[in-house]
């Protein structure tokens, strides 16, 4: 009898436990009504294919966003925009004119994260034309003293960023190369008439290039698990419009969750990343996936290296570092996951 009403004790305390090791229930969020308009400026790169998702699979439209995205070339024009107030969001690289802007105390935060290098099988690469390796030209980074070499955005740009980071591989710096601004759609092209050396390339333009034979990769896995692009809000988007920014903010992360594994590569999100990107289905398949957080963690550690580099290349007009911390606005993504639980 003893045994029994032990067992009797038990067995609601065991399911107390298992109550609450659970993970919360998602909860409602109602749509902004009336719709609110967010303007949206991205680089076209799968680092920022939250958005892509986001906005092509209706997931912003349930929260009652009306988002706009609008195409550039470069971080470097979006933060101009986002600083002259013609736009909400940013999808960027974290480049120079993104800390100097900070540096004189503009109005702009990090909300979210773009995707993050992976700790080995980076989309994101440094090659090198064939011909240049076939020939024994250049059989490391440190043959490329005085090449050509490619990278989007130019001076003080996230690919001059990587770039940096490449070169530090074989003891140059950015000033030991000829650099040159290309974005990334014109780089397929480039390499294959000759009019550069060497690049550094991102999915799914890496790809592209080594599909077709015009390239080699010289070295890869140039800064893992570093959060190199970011969601950046403007000052009156972040502090003026919080639900909105909130609501944002979500959707990326409910995007984020409907990309992990197979799910990918889904007729849904294909469609939505050609319908922002210049590639091909058949690159997106057999190129490397990139990673995308599904809790979207803000990483401060690979943000102080991409700072750091920046001012070591002299491309800040500042040279004391920033505390990124004011700079970062966490609660956002806070408030999603609180919404959707831990993933």
């Amino acid at each position: 009898m003893k045994q029994r009403a032990l067992a009797w004790v038990l067995l609601p305390m065991a399911l107390l436990m298992l109550v609450g090791t659970a993970l919360p229930a998602q909860q409602t969020v109602d749509p902004l009504e009336p719709s609110e308009r967010v303007v949206v400026a991205y680089v076209p790169i799968m680092k920022f294919a939250t958005l892509y998702v986001a906005a092509s699979r209706g997931i912003f439209d349930q929260y009652g966003l009306d988002v706009e995205v609008q195409r550039v070339r470069s971080g470097t024009e979006i933060i101009a925009f986002l600083t002259q107030g013609s736009v909400d969001v940013g999808g960027i690289a974290m480049v120079a004119s993104t800390w100097n802007a900070w540096a004189r105390g503009m109005g702009l935060s990090i909300i979210a994260p773009g995707a993050l290098e992976p700790l080995e099988g980076s989309p994101t690469k440094l090659l090198v034309r064939t011909d240049l390796a076939e020939s024994g030209r250049v059989e490391s980074v440190a043959d490329l003293e005085g090449m050509r070499v490619a990278m989007a955005g130019g001076p003080g740009s996230g690919g001059e960023y990587l770039a940096a980071k490449a070169l530090e591989r074989g003891d140059l710096t950015i000033r030991d190369v000829h650099a040159l601004n290309l974005g990334n759609p014109d780089m397929p092209a480039a390499f294959a008439n000759r009019s550069i050396d060497a690049a550094i390339l991102g999915s799914p333009f890496a790809d592209q290039v080594l599909g077709a034979g015009d390239a080699v990769k010289l070295a890869e896995d140039l800064t893992p698990e570093a959060m190199t692009v970011a969601f950046v809000g403007s000052d009156r988007f972040v502090r003026e419009r919080p639900e909105v920014a909130r609501r944002f903010v979500l959707a990326l992360m409910e995007a984020a969750r409907m990309m992990q594994g197979d799910d990918y590569l889904s007729p849904q999100n294909l469609a939505a990343y050609l319908a922002h990107i210049n590639t091909t289905e058949e690159a997106l398949r057999t190129g490397v996936p990139v990673i995308y957080d599904p809790n979207q963690e803000i990483s401060l550690e690979g943000l102080r290296d991409v700072e750091e580099v920046h001012r070591s290349n002299r491309r800040t007009e500042y040279s004391d570092p920033i505390d990124l911390e004011e700079v970062t606005d966490t609660s956002f993504v806070e408030w999603a996951r609180s919404v959707l639980g831990t993933y």
